[in-house]
């Protein structure tokens, strides 16, 4: 059943959306949601060409971009407002897992470096650079997506999960400052979701986080991008500075 199959009315009319990390995984997912929805899209990964097999985003706007660059991250957004005049959505979620199913005085501290530079970084340089588009409409929806590892740390994972953590503490921070402007600033945080980026986890490691999944299974995209939908559009503005639970039962709190 779709949104409006449903009754639910997730009207995003003339609406601009950057989404990063848009080229596979739980961006992709909710890229095609959101353009189903006629919502304009910015779509930014660092290997945006393999959105070229993707029909429903044609003719989108898509930009190679690493976001661990803070100058690549700020041009790209000046390019999106110069085009569209307006960014009203953003979306977080390129991500990386790093060296997993490591103990921590195992761990490499340049691996460490390069998962908070993606995760944490990525998210504060492209939210800090479209907060002031926002602030001049007064409207703006921004989803960090973070992770159940953030909350509860998942052993063997030093570096992801203290990197969503990073990431749930700077969107406690962000909807505090930002909720008397019309941005509403949430993350979202899965459990264990079946995308490639799992498929190449050890499976040792998969298992320890499934076992804890009271559903015992992964989430879907769907999933992610359903719950997505709902986060950034403009039935949600009551709730800020929020981490949502999509886990399966695992976080009841």
């Amino acid at each position: 059943m779709t949104f409006s199959e449903s009754g639910i009315n997730l009207s995003f009319t003339n609406q601009v959306a950057i989404i990063t990390g848009s080229a596979s995984g739980l961006g992709l997912a909710i890229a095609k949601k959101l353009a189903s929805l006629g919502v304009k899209l910015v779509l930014i990964d660092k290997e945006i060409d393999r959105l070229s097999s993707e029909p429903e985003l044609a003719g989108m706007s898509r930009y190679a971009v690493d976001i661990t660059h803070e100058k690549q991250v700020s041009e790209t957004i000046q390019k999106a407002a110069d085009e569209f005049g307006q960014i009203d959505i953003l979306i977080n979620s390129a991500g990386i897992t790093g060296i997993t199913n490591v103990k921590s005085h195992e761990t490499d501290a340049s691996n460490v470096r390069q998962v908070f530079d993606v995760n944490f970084m990525g998210s504060y340089y492209t939210s800090k650079h479209a907060l002031p588009w926002m602030l001049k409409n007064r409207y703006g929806r921004i989803l960090h997506i973070a992770s159940i590892a953030g909350k509860e740390g998942n052993a063997g994972m030093l570096a992801y999960s203290a990197s969503k953590a990073a990431v749930i503490g700077m969107t406690k921070v962000q909807g505090k400052e930002y909720a008397e402007s019309g941005i509403t600033v949430n993350a979202l945080a899965p459990a264990v979701i079946q995308t490639a980026l799992v498929d190449a986890m050890p499976s040792e490691q998969v298992r320890y986080m499934t076992d804890k999944i009271p559903m015992k299974r992964c989430g879907t995209l769907d999933e992610v991008a359903n719950l997505s939908l709902y986060i950034v559009s403009p039935l949600n503005s009551f709730t800020t500075g929020f981490t949502f639970d999509l886990t399966g039962g695992r976080a009841t709190y």
